[in-house]
């Protein structure tokens, strides 16, 4: 019997190999890579993350409530005036009513006029007392989101360390309802005793300030011409500390700047933490590199992004996230969090019906051969196996809020004063080397429009690239850089991104400085991925890696400039 292979099969059927999968699984199939499993530890990190952002938004609402003024009593003048408006009111009223009784159509209007009044003097007093009391509302809700996530936090870690606790739904509801009403009760018992304690120290304060008062009195007209001595001698010494304390406070708000930018963790941690971090990603690269040896299909395609991080963006993103000091063992569940969001491994498994020509040879009776052919069916199954680099520089948006981006942008932008913390990473060189230095000529500048964009655009020379960033307390990204350049020079574009800053531009064949350049294919997107600012003789002004001047045509060595745009006079919609 001999056996023959035929790629003529069913529409859509490829070439076989003619390896047959016996045990191979059936049907469609879809699956996500362990790496893309999210473990309870995961969950608790989400549930902190979830309270610390809830426990921010309680405390910036508590610091609005506290610094709210009290509503000032009515003064002299707008007494008087509020009389004067109401006599008039009851003398006009007094007219009408005289004359109404002769008239059912006056009598209908001021009875009308009057409803009319009074419901606007309500709605007046209802919207002033909403918007009075707003702040105080806003703390209550806020305070119970935070009790609620506070207790969802607890419970999570009480029941890592007793899984009982979660086994059933009514275990788990009475048990969060439990910590719920705990917090609320202190969070009651923290109020009633913070302000027993301020009515306590307001009445201490005032009686002594009275007694003192009078001593003090009494001493003056005793002693008149010693008081004016002591006094200039007082005057003369705090003008030599005052001197002194200057000096001081110049030094500790250096130590302090620095203090702000440095990395809190110790060396080994930071080293460690990297280590950690590189052998996950040695974990993920082993699996696939062994992927074929270890998985039994017919064909495999891939689709891979390059295994890689910043080191100074991991460190930088710890630190921010913990808020200040940190060890290995505190940032490990940060670390596999990180991990999972910036690699995503899918693994696609298709099954195609495909055949191949068996060929039966015989002999009859009467000694004559015969040939039969007939298909064979079999399984053929396709392994499509894709990974995704979601660049960990692109997740501090996404995870933090904007006081923690903005400590992030610090660290990255000082490199947490320790450039030396790796020095053989491929990274370092495009923090520590300086920008490009570049003078725009002078003449340019006679356009008041662009020398008011480009006073802007230099205030950030230096500054990080934060993804999403669009604001100098965050930093920016290209579009946030050149929004918010365009919006602080006599526009209101609002946040766009490149692809939106593009499509209110128009093209021209002849740029001047102050029109906006556009890129495609800096990253894999559909569409301009990259903006900067033209500053003429070809140059612009960008946020790369940090915000510098570039060579328009080349400082995007793997795209395409799109070309130059701008409108005469300012931006508008096409």
């Amino acid at each position: 019997m001999t056996r023959g292979t035929n790629s003529a099969g069913p529409a859509g059927d490829k070439g076989t190999s003619g390896q047959n999968v016996p045990k191979s699984p059936k049907g469609l199939k879809a699956k996500k890579s362990k790496f893309r499993m999210e473990s309870e530890q995961e969950k608790i990190s989400k549930s902190k993350l979830r309270m610390e952002t809830r426990e921010d938004r309680l405390n910036r609402a508590r610091k609005k409530l506290d610094g709210k003024k009290p509503p000032k009593p009515r003064g002299p003048v707008r007494r008087a005036l509020g009389a004067a408006g109401w006599s008039a009111h009851g003398f006009v009223h007094g007219k009408i009513y005289e004359m109404e009784h002769e008239n059912v159509g006056t009598e209908g209007a001021h009875r009308s006029e009057l409803v009319g009044e009074a419901v606007l003097r309500q709605g007046t007093r209802y919207a002033r007392k909403r918007i009075r009391e707003h702040p105080a509302r806003a703390v209550h809700k806020a305070e119970a989101q935070y009790i609620k996530a506070r207790a969802d936090y607890q419970f999570r870690v009480a029941a890592q360390e007793n899984p009982e606790l979660a086994r059933n739904v009514v275990t788990r509801y009475w048990h969060k309802q439990k910590l719920k009403k705990q917090y609320a009760k202190q969070a009651r018992q923290a109020a009633k005793q913070t302000a027993r304690q301020g009515a306590k120290a307001a009445g201490k304060t005032a009686a002594a300030t009275e007694k003192l008062a009078e001593r003090a009195v009494g001493f003056v007209k005793r002693h008149p011409v010693g008081v004016l001595i002591a006094l200039a001698c007082a005057v003369l010494v705090l003008s030599l500390q005052s001197c002194a304390s200057s000096l001081v406070s110049l030094g500790n708000a250096a130590a302090g700047a620095v203090g702000a930018t440095t990395y809190p963790a110790e060396d080994g941690d930071m080293l460690g933490a990297e280590a950690a971090y590189c052998s996950l990603e040695a974990e993920l690269q082993h699996y696939l590199d062994t992927y074929e040896s270890t998985h039994d299909y017919d064909e495999y395609h891939y689709d891979l992004d390059a295994i890689e991080h910043d080191p100074y963006v991991l460190v930088s993103i710890l630190s921010a996230w913990h808020e200040g000091e940190w060890t290995l063992a505190q940032v490990q569940p940060t670390l596999q969090m990180l991990f999972d969001r910036q690699y995503t491994l899918t693994e696609n498994v298709v099954k195609e019906r495909r055949y191949y020509i068996e060929t039966d040879t015989w002999t009859d009776e009467e000694g004559n051969t015969h040939t039969d052919s007939y298909r064979v069916y079999y399984d053929y199954y396709i392994c499509y196996v894709t990974l995704d680099n979601f660049n960990l520089s692109h997740l501090p948006v996404y995870i933090m809020g904007e006081d923690k981006v903005s400590r992030y942008s610090l660290y990255m932008a000082t490199l947490g004063n320790r450039p030396d913390l790796f020095p053989g990473s491929s990274y370092v060189g495009k923090y520590t080397n300086p920008p490009n230095d570049y003078e725009v000529p002078r003449e340019y500048l006679d356009d008041e429009t662009f020398a008011a964009m480009l006073s802007e655009a230099e205030k950030y020379l230096g500054y990080p690239y934060v993804w999403g960033g669009s604001s100098p307390a965050t930093s920016f990204d290209c579009s946030g850089f050149v929004s918010w350049v365009v919006n602080h020079s006599g526009w209101n574009v609002g946040r766009l991104g490149a692809q939106g800053l593009y499509n209110i531009c128009t093209r021209t064949g002849s740029p001047r400085p102050g029109d906006l350049v556009f890129f495609k294919g800096t990253y894999d997107t559909p569409g301009v991925s990259h903006c900067g600012i033209y500053v003429g003789d070809g140059m612009m002004i960008h946020c790369g890696d940090p915000i510098s001047y570039a060579n328009a045509a080349t400082g995007r060595p793997t795209s395409t400039p799109t070309g130059v745009y701008h409108e005469k006079g300012g931006f508008q919609w096409r």
